[in-house]
């Protein structure tokens, strides 16, 4: 069970914003779960330090331990957390631009909780599949699935996950053509509030990133500059090197 407390433990700092030390507890838990080989603890631990890679935008760190962990998912048939590591695997695609990859894993994955009966996460996987929708161009699907995550998350009353879908919603109606400005406002700031009030930083820069391109689009250049300035301090504070250059790029376009 220590092993386990130390997965979910780097899962949940991962969350906050607190990457290096999640990623101290989470490399012991897949070190001390590897040595010790039983149960489902080695899957727990590369799944939850998976997420903590993904969430921090180390992409090639979250590849590696996902597909570990869907090796041992594959091999001991735990449906249980084969779901949840195809979802992390398929996003972490999608970041890296391989989006038809992307979307075959999440929609497999999703559809594996379905028929599991396991609604637990999913509608986190729900508002990924919708980001991967709208890259690809798909802005009817992305409102439809960013809409649905938000209807599951609050039905099974995860707070984390309906912070995550309310800020998809804001990102599917700016970025409609042309932009949705008052409701792409409303969704990142109750988004915003929402993460503030858990703690989940990263969150919270991705909204504040998400605002200062609205700002801009609508030629708010002051708004936009005092976002992206608490993006970028954010993305710093926490070493989210994957958006930090995206937000010092738009910074430098509105400076």
């Amino acid at each position: 069970m220590q092993i386990q407390s130390q997965a979910w433990l780097a899962r949940t700092l991962s969350a906050l914003g607190a990457f290096a030390e999640g990623r101290r507890h989470g490399e012991d838990a897949v070190r001390l779960a590897t040595l010790e080989g039983r149960g489902e603890t080695p899957i727990i631990a590369h799944g939850c330090l998976g997420r903590l890679y993904l969430a921090k935008g180390d992409l090639e760190h979250a590849i590696r331990v996902f597909a570990q962990c869907l090796v041992l998912c594959r091999a001991s048939g735990n449906r249980v957390w084969l779901p949840e590591t195809m979802a992390g695997l398929g996003y972490t695609y999608a970041l890296q631009g391989r989006l038809v990859e992307g979307r075959a894993l999440l929609e497999e994955a999703i559809s594996e909780s379905i028929s599991t009966g396991a609604p637990f996460n999913r509608s986190l996987w729900v508002a990924w599949l919708s980001e991967v929708c709208r890259l690809v161009g798909r802005g009817d699907e992305a409102w439809q699935y960013a809409r649905q995550a938000l209807d599951l998350a609050r039905q099974l009353k995860e707070r984390g996950n309906e912070a995550r879908a309310m800020y998809q919603l804001g990102v599917v109606h700016a970025h409609a053509d042309p932009p949705d400005i008052a409701p792409a406002e409303a969704y990142y700031q109750q988004a915003l509030t929402l993460a503030e009030e858990l703690g989940m930083r990263p969150l919270q820069a991705h909204c504040h990133l998400g605002l200062s391109t609205l700002y801009a689009t609508i030629g708010q250049r002051q708004q936009a500059r005092t976002a992206l300035t608490t993006a970028i301090d954010l993305y710093r504070a926490m070493d989210m090197t994957f958006w930090l250059p995206q937000a010092e790029a738009a910074l430098a376009q509105v400076a």
